[in-house]
């Protein structure tokens, strides 16, 4: 407990007070940025896209495909930290085209039903943003999402 009274959550020192960097591979290329950064008890990932990770190329023409696709590495990263979907607390998306939302959402929720039904009842916090371009021309959405551990 603090001086005011508030218990403090307390993690085990290898979480609290360490960074420790997940490196990201596409194509077997390591990356200039981190796929995750672990800090503080959170997970911080990097945007996630339709990008194959086995290819670096975009892997289809169409929002859905490619929100499964960046929900996939995003489930793996998770994984490879130690945590999984459910702990989800704040996701940002990138949109290249607002029109894309709902069929986004519907490949979104539809992913969540399939491997964390919690999700769907009980989502991240979540912001939907219109950008004008992402790193590929033919990319349509971005994931940027951050999670905790399950004992945080």
């Amino acid at each position: 407990m603090n001086e005011r009274g508030i218990l403090l959550n307390r993690l085990p020192e290898d979480r609290s007070m360490k960074k420790k960097v997940y490196p990201l591979f596409y194509a077997e290329k390591k990356q200039r940025f981190a796929r995750s950064v672990v800090s503080g008890g959170f997970i911080f990932l990097s945007g996630s896209s339709g990008r194959t990770i086995e290819t670096g190329e975009v892997s289809s023409n169409n929002v859905a495909g490619q929100t499964r696709v960046a929900l996939d590495k995003i489930r793996l990263a998770l994984e490879e930290a130690g945590s999984a979907l459910e702990h989800i607390v704040k996701m940002t998306i990138y949109l290249r085209d607002m029109s894309d939302y709902q069929a986004m959402r519907d490949a979104e929720f539809g992913y969540y039903q399939e491997y964390c039904p919690s999700l769907v009842e009980d989502p991240p916090a979540s912001t939907v943003v219109q950008v004008v371009s992402l790193s590929k021309p033919n990319m349509l959405v971005e994931f940027d999402a951050i999670a905790h551990f399950p004992d945080s």
